[in-house]
């Protein structure tokens, strides 16, 4: 018996294999359907809003609203990846904030530390706090066994009780100038702002934010340079690629998508600062997760930690990593929500936990690890910062408002087990 094989000479190319339509489809359902769910809700919102959804300051509002919830959700796209989970994320969130705000404002420093009321100084040491908790969570987790959800709901006890402890039950506020601008401000216009107007008649128009304009039309093209060689890359190597046409669609539609939200931010005050810090970030993890050994690493852990142990991947070392950014994280998260706020209170970040895991879940991550992507966190967390707010300007009902986002949780893990179920 003999089988055909292609040519194995080192000029011979591989031949590329085009998946059908319907076989690309099904085999990206869930990111194509998180997209076209986002797309939909947000038309949903926008309808039974009459408007107010797509209004720029609003659009501006989800973003600022939901910054440190999705900064939180690429930490813990790693860890639930990994096989793990951490409940305290919101309190940790909430004691870095505490922490911030006395460091700058309610603990007065002699004049030889006065440096450390720099709000610079100051968020670099929340940072390496908030990194020394996830490492210390991480330890117990990764080197003596112990349950993630043990270490990290006796974590979310320990520094909600902090909290109360260095605030003494009051709120602490307000920030400085500067420490503000991580959540309230936006870049400026070094381009100059661009007058539209539309009739042609007298001279009311609408003035915009070049600058936000040049830096989406820079990304969308940097975008579709990198989908295209990334494309032609795995065309050479003969994997499996998804038809032109969808390919085309997909990215056209992407593009579009990135060039409206940048024309409405564009119309109000361009890009928050916040907004800039966030794309950093999933840049970051994108490229950690989908190029670097760390990542796939990472993913080998949730997949089977044995196996990965077996293939001289160091597992322990590896959880103690993934903690401690996670702990970094959400030091970031938990100073932008003090900025935010322009306080830090005692009950900041309570609850915050819940939706950071509903974000991640909702996104595609599985409960048994090792499936998960940065778009589809990032995804998720719009989700929910979307149901939120049109909920909220619907005059949707708090409790009705926790039992629908419920509800869309557990459909989005039903969904991910039955796809998981049916392919096996």
């Amino acid at each position: 018996m003999t089988t055909e094989t292609a040519p194995t000479g080192a000029g011979a190319p591989a031949k590329p294999q085009e998946l059908s339509l319907w076989g690309a489809l099904q085999a990206n359902m869930r990111d194509y359907g998180l997209l076209l769910a986002l797309i939909l809700i947000m038309l949903f919102f926008q309808y039974f809003t009459n408007g107010v959804l797509f209004k720029p300051v609003n659009l501006t509002n989800i973003i600022l609203q939901n910054s440190y919830i999705i900064v939180m959700a690429l930490g813990m796209l790693l860890v639930i990846v990994a096989g793990h989970i951490d409940l305290s994320v919101g309190s940790v969130s909430g004691f870095i904030g505490a922490l911030a705000a006395m460091l700058m404002i309610g603990w007065k420093f002699p004049p030889e530390l006065a440096f450390l009321a720099n709000p610079i100084v100051a968020g670099i040491i929340c940072l390496v706090v908030g990194a020394i908790i996830g490492a210390a969570q991480g330890y117990l987790i990764a080197y003596h066994r112990i349950p993630s959800f043990i270490v990290t709901l006796a974590g979310m006890l320990i520094f909600k009780g902090l909290s109360l402890a260095i605030l003494a039950g009051k709120s602490v506020g307000p920030f400085p100038a500067e420490f503000q601008l991580l959540s309230a401000g936006f870049i400026p216009d070094i381009i100059g702002p661009t007058v539209v107007v539309p009739d042609g008649e007298g001279v009311q128009g609408l003035s915009l934010h070049t600058t936000t304009l040049v830096l989406a039309i820079i990304g969308i093209v940097a975008m579709m340079f990198f989908a295209i060689r990334t494309r032609a890359r795995r065309s050479s190597r003969g994997h499996e690629v998804e038809p032109f046409s969808l390919f085309v669609l997909k990215n056209v539609v992407i593009a579009a998508l990135i060039l409206f939200f940048s024309y409405m931010l564009a119309s109000y005050r361009g890009l928050p600062n916040v907004l800039v810090v966030m794309g950093i970030l999933i840049a970051l993890f994108v490229f950690m997760t989908k190029r670097m050994t760390f990542g796939r690493r990472i993913y080998a852990l949730g997949g089977n930690v044995k196996a990965a142990a077996l293939s001289g991947i160091k597992t322990e070392r590896l959880t103690f990593y993934v903690f401690a950014i996670m702990g970094a994280l959400a030091a970031l998260a938990g100073m932008i929500y003090a900025a935010r706020l322009n306080s830090a209170t005692p009950k900041a970040g309570q609850g915050l936990e819940l939706d950071v895991i509903a974000a991640v879940f909702i996104g595609g991550a599985s409960a048994l690890g090792g499936v998960g992507a940065v778009a589809g966190a990032v995804i998720g967390a719009f989700i929910m910062g979307v149901m939120n707010n049109g909920m909220s300007i619907m005059g949707v009902n708090i409790d009705w408002q926790q039992m629908i986002k419920g509800v869309v949780l557990l459909a989005a893990v039903f969904f991910d087990l039955y796809n998981k179920n049916k392919s096996a």
